[in-house]
Parts: structure tokens; sequence; C-alpha cells
């Protein structure tokens, strides 16, 4: 049983590609099932305080952020059984901040775990030029510390997936406007979403809380260059 990672930035498709994914390999007699790292988001009550003092003062998002360790038992129960019991997460409950809707049970012949920071492994302390910035406040720069020990946490996850999909814009401030697109499409869709002021935090949030040149070390199996519209570019 193969894992097939999809990482991609917020407003990239991933949910789109998804459910195209999920659709077309019914009609292939092939089920592939496509679940997200945000669908292992923790319980309200926890997610308060494992991200009580974030500098964007957001309600989600970040690596710190997630169940790790129930995401890593339920991707090894499936490699080890075939049987998928995993939550999903709505991001339209709790007016946009989000939380657990249900749990999903499945039996797919291929499992693909997509995420806006999956496979990002955490760089070296010392490489001051990498982790540290002149536009990240004192803040900032010490919350980015602890998202970088935070992905330790996260590798045994990475371990599990067979091969990493990398959908990479040709810049990174593309995300900006797709994340945009995407708020005010969800709004439309269920009439909640990130607007305003909790909207720009959560962009900045999603700018600065990673290093971008993180993105490039990503150990993927195929890289795919796309435009501002989302176009295959290579």
């Amino acid at each position: 049983r193969k894992i097939i990672g999809i990482s991609a930035l917020p407003g990239t498709g991933k949910t789109t590609l998804g459910n195209w994914l999920e659709a077309i390999s019914l009609n292939l007699n092939f089920k592939i099932a496509v679940i997200s790292i945000d669908d292992f988001y923790l319980p309200s009550d926890e997610m308060k305080l494992a991200i009580k003092n974030n500098p964007w003062n957001v309600s989600r998002g970040f690596p710190g952020s997630h169940s790790v360790k129930l995401m890593y038992e339920k991707l090894l129960n499936w490699k080890t059984n075939g049987e998928l019991d995993v939550p999903v997460f709505d991001k339209s409950l709790r007016d946009g901040l989000g939380d657990r809707s249900h749990w999903r049970l499945d039996n797919p012949d291929l499992l693909i775990l997509e995420g806006w920071f999956l496979g990002i492994e955490p760089l070296e302390i010392d490489d001051d030029q990498l982790i540290n910035s002149s536009e990240l406040s004192p803040d900032e720069f010490t919350y980015r510390l602890k998202i970088q020990k935070n992905l330790h946490k996260y590798l045994d996850v990475w371990n599990l997936i067979d091969n990493i999909w990398h959908l990479k814009p040709l810049k990174f401030e593309y995300m900006n406007k797709w994340k945009l697109n995407q708020e005010n499409e969800m709004f439309l869709q269920k009439g909640k979403a990130l607007k305003d002021e909790k909207l720009s935090n959560f962009l900045r949030m999603l700018n600065v809380s990673i290093p971008p040149q993180s993105y490039d070390f990503i150990k993927s199996y195929a890289l795919l260059l796309i435009d501002q519209e989302r176009n295959l570019v290579e």
C-alpha cells in the first residue's frame, strides 16, 4: 500500500485536484482516497493551548497545530491493514475558525495525503541566513524557531510517504492571491470564511512562519512548476 504526498501552498488547488482524483479513480476501478494534513488539526480546546500567543493571532495552520501522533497512527494503520479511519476537518465551522466535523471510514487502494508544508524539514538552527530575516518582528522570529522545533515531530509522518509530488509556484507570492480567492469562494458557498484582519493575519502567518527557502529542499519525486494562473509550466 502506497501513500503519495501532494505538497502545495494554500489556494493552489489541492482540494480540487483531490476531488477529481477520487472521482476519476472510481471509473478506473482503482479507489483513491485523498486526505489532508488539515484533517488532523487538534480539536478546538487543545488547539487553543497549542497555538496560544502566536504573533499572528491565527486559529490554526502552522506546524504544531496538528495531532501528529494520531496522523502517524492512522497512516500506519492503513498501510498495515488497508482500513482508513480518519477525522475530517471543516474550515467553515466556528465562524471560519474550523473544527472536526466527522470521521471518515474507507478502504482505498491508494492513499494521497496533501498539505501546504508537507515534506518540509527543519532547517539547521545555526543557519541564521535561512531562519532569520529583517522583515520579521522579534516575536515572529522567536515563534519561527518554535515552529522549526515543531517540524521535527512531523518527520515520522513524512517517512511513511512513498512519493511526494510538489506543486510549486514560479513566485511564492502567487499564494496570496490564490488564498484570497479560496476564502472568497468558501464564503459564497458556505457563508463563512476568513475575512479582513483575520485573513490578513493568516496570510502573514503563511508568508513568514516557514522560511520560503525551505520549499527548495523538499525531497520530491516529481516537481511541477506552475504560473500565476496555475498552469503547468514545467
